[in-house]
Formats: C-alpha cells, structure tokens, sequence
C-alpha cells in the first residue's frame, strides 16, 4: 500500500461493553486476551465514559464529538435528525476523500454520511440454538474489508459488533467458559427477581434456559459472549496484517455503553445511570502515529472520539467541537480531563444527572418503573459500587451538584440556542396510549414491556430509523 495515501479508520463499536468485564479494563476473567494484545501497540484509556445513554445518543456524542444539546439526541426512539448544522464523522471523512461503510448501523441519526451499509445477523434466542453474532459480522465484514483495501481511496469502516447486547448465547466452547457450576439448583434462587420483574420477563424467558435459578451462569455468558466476539476480532486484526494495512490503518476500539447485569436491579440491559452503563472501553492505535503500550488514566468521555480521530488522520475541519483532540495528552502535554460531566438516559426510563470524581448525582424527571427514587446520590469513591444513596443524609451536596448540573444546562442552552433535549422528549418511552410523562412508578411498570428478541430487534430498528 503506498505510505503516501491517508491513514484509513476502522472502528469497532462494540454494543453493550462495560469496561470492568473486559480483561483489558482490569477484569480478572480473561474475556479479552486478543483485544489486550493488539492495544499493547496503541494508547488505552482507563477511564471513558459515555454520558447520553444509550445507543442512539451514545453513538450520537461519539460520531459527532458533540453534546446532547448541539445533537438534540437523548432519547432511544429519537425522533427525526440531527440538530441543523452538526457533520458526521463519516460526512467529514467522506468530504476528505475517504469512501466510507457501516456493518450494523443503518438508521441511527449519526449513521449519516455512510456510503455503504451492511447487515449481519446480531440477534437470537433460546430457540433458535446458540448465537454467532461475530462469526455472522466477520462473514460480511472481511470481504468488504478486502475490497476496501484493493481501492485507491483511503477507507472508514464501522464495525458494529452485537455479541454483549442481550440476547447472550455464545456457542461453545464460550458458553461454559467462566461457569462450572450447576445453573438449574433449585436451591438457588438469584434469577426469581429477574423473573418477578414483569417488564423484562418474558424476553428473558426467550433467550434464558429454562429453570435457569443462578444468575452468575447469566453473568457467565455475558462475559462468554465477550470472550467469542474478542476471539472473532482477532480474525480482523489477522486479515488487517494480511492486507499489509497495520502501518497505516488506525484502528479505534470503544462502546456506545455498558451494561447492567445483576446491578442496581436494571437486570441485563442497558439503562440507569449507574457505573456499568456510563463506563466503557477506549483504545487508539496507529504506529508511529499513536504512542505504544501507554496507558492513561485521566477521564475522557465519548465526544473526543471525533476530534480525535480527526487529528490522528490529520484532517482539518474548522468545527468547534465541543469534545476535544486527546492526541496531544497521549504523546505528553497537559490536558484538563473531562472530571465533571453532565448524564442524560433516556431508554427505559427518563433521569439526567452530574458526575464528579468523587460523586454520582441522579435526578428522575419523572418516576420509574423501578420506583427508584427521585434523587440519587452515590459516594463513588467510598462506594464504588453505588450502593448506598447518600441523598437525605448529604443534602448541602445535593443541592450544590444540583447547582452544577442546572448552569451547565443553562449555559449550553444559551450557547446553542436550543432547550435540552431531556425537557423536551415527553414521549420518549413510544407508549401510544400514554402521550405524555408516565405519572406514577406503577404506570410505568404496567406500561414498558419486551416480549420477545425480534420485538427487542424491532424497538432497536425502529429507535434508529425514527
């Protein structure tokens, strides 16, 4: 490949990755041992968050490198496009001479600009036997990956993999990878609030084994879902260097999200707040570009995605992003991390919040079907794990992470012009018989349901094509 044609990008979007169930990320369960070598030749970043949950605003902050207020993207079920003005990361490429294709992206406001989209089958259940999302990727995604390289336009392609995104059913040998114990004991009862909880309940049923009482097998295939995907990757990575495209291919590893397994009640998805979801991984690599076996530490968040990404290629804009370029912090300069961040989550439920590197501030706009509080504040250093809401008890922070939160709002809304999206999207939640804010927990309990994988791949369609 002539070393004078631009770098080409691939991306790896991978749906539903919490950080900490990622070897990479410090995980003692080696989930990621193909991932963690290939970042030893990159810049890995410790601590990413994404901040608008989920994926359609996530992947909104992420292609665009902009906030919830210049991308007006809050919701899953996002209405229309994108705020007038705001360019893509594919549109930016393209307008740069890059020829550009999606695997498992088409729809999502922040897909635009993709010359190419490709489908694979990233769903399941129980029935249909066990899933080979990663295998059904790569059997689109290396031939493309193989044409794009024989052409004489330097490439974007997106990869979006599906494997951690519920259903989990990897194929053996990854089923039984991390569990070895008995997942129908009738003594263990772990699985009966996940199946008391009538929203998600029959979806579980649809992909979970039947009897199944131990939810640490269910977490067990989470994380054998990861294993599979990373080892399916690891057929990329080999294709890459096949092509002779290591030397000047950037290739760029994160999440829309994480994911809540047995966490905070959210049961195996994606929603809430809380740690799981907004943590997820971030790995840059390009030789002689991208410094090699770093590892940083500071806070960053989805939005410098783009800029980044940009100033690794060398490619000019004149936007004003409103994430930064971390390039320069990963070959030695000073940069001030993204240490307080505005929350917004819109999935199944309607909350925004302020996070710190001390504190977790969640306030609901209207109740959940949790019936979780109103407000939520979380110690995050003597308490990690967000266990113990410390709201009535530190009342004089709650009112000043309030504070925080509301001028920053206000401020940004002064900036763009435009009111914050968590206000306006009533009707996030697609009820048609509530056009409105659910009013009460119980409303919101009886109303929200998933019933089964194809209405799970349905909602997610839907909510990126609308």
């Amino acid at each position: 490949m002539p070393t004078s044609r631009k770098p080409n990008l691939i991306l790896i979007g991978i749906d539903s990755l919490r950080a900490d169930h990622m070897s990479l990320c410090g995980c003692p369960r080696l989930t990621t041992p193909h991932m963690d070598r290939f970042a030893v030749g990159g810049t890995v970043y410790e601590h990413c968050f994404s901040p608008h949950i989920p994926t359609t605003s996530g992947y909104g902050a992420m292609f665009t490198g902009m906030d919830c207020f210049a991308t007006g993207l809050v919701a899953l079920r996002h209405k229309g496009d994108l705020h007038p003005g705001v360019k893509t990361l594919p549109e930016i490429l393209r307008e740069n001479g890059y020829t550009t294709t999606a695997v498992g992206f088409q729809g999502n406001p922040a897909a635009r600009g993709f010359e190419n989209h490709l489908k694979f089958a990233g769903w399941g259940s129980y029935a249909e036997g066990r899933s080979r999302k990663a295998e059904s990727l790569n059997a689109v995604a290396i031939p493309e990956l193989i044409r794009l390289a024989s052409g004489t336009q330097p490439f974007f392609l997106f990869l979006r993999h599906m494997d951690p995104h519920a259903p989990y059913l990897p194929p053996a040998p990854f089923e039984r990878m991390f569990y070895g114990g008995n997942e129908l004991d009738p003594a263990n009862q772990s699985m009966k609030p996940v199946f008391e909880f009538k929203p998600f309940r029959d979806f579980f049923a649809t992909w979970m084994p039947p009897g199944v009482t131990d939810k640490d097998y269910v977490i067990a295939q989470y994380d054998g879902a990861v294993a599979y995907m990373d080892a399916c990757i690891a057929n990329i990575f080999a294709t890459m260097s096949s092509l002779g495209l290591d030397e000047n291919t950037l290739v760029v590893i994160d999440s829309d999200h994480g994911e809540t397994l047995y966490d905070h009640e959210c049961f195996f998805d994606h929603h809430g707040l809380y740690e799981p979801t907004l943590r997820v991984p971030m790995v840059f690599r390009l030789p002689g570009v991208v410094p090699a076996g770093k590892r940083i530490a500071s806070y960053t968040t989805l939005m410098n995605v783009t800029p980044t990404i940009l100033d690794i290629l060398g490619t000019q804009t004149g936007i004003r992003f409103d994430g930064t370029s971390l390039l320069p912090e990963m070959r030695g300069a000073l940069r001030k991390p993204d240490e307080e961040f505005y929350l917004t989550e819109c999935t199944w439920m309607r909350k925004h919040g302020w996070r710190t590197p001390q504190w977790k501030y969640i306030h609901a706009l209207e109740p959940d079907f949790h019936n979780k509080p109103e407000v939520e504040l979380y110690d995050l250093i003597e308490d990690p794990l967000e266990s113990v809401n410390l709201a009535e008890k530190e009342k004089e922070t709650v009112a000043y992470l309030e504070q925080r939160m509301l001028a920053h709002i206000a401020r940004r809304e002064n900036e763009t012009g435009q009111r914050d999206p968590i206000y306006t999207n009533l009707h996030w939640h697609g009820v048609k018989d509530v056009p409105r804010p659910f009013t009460s927990s119980q409303e919101a309990y009886e109303k929200l349901h998933i019933g089964d994988p194809e209405a799970a791949r349905r909602l997610q369609a839907q909510a990126l094509k609308e």
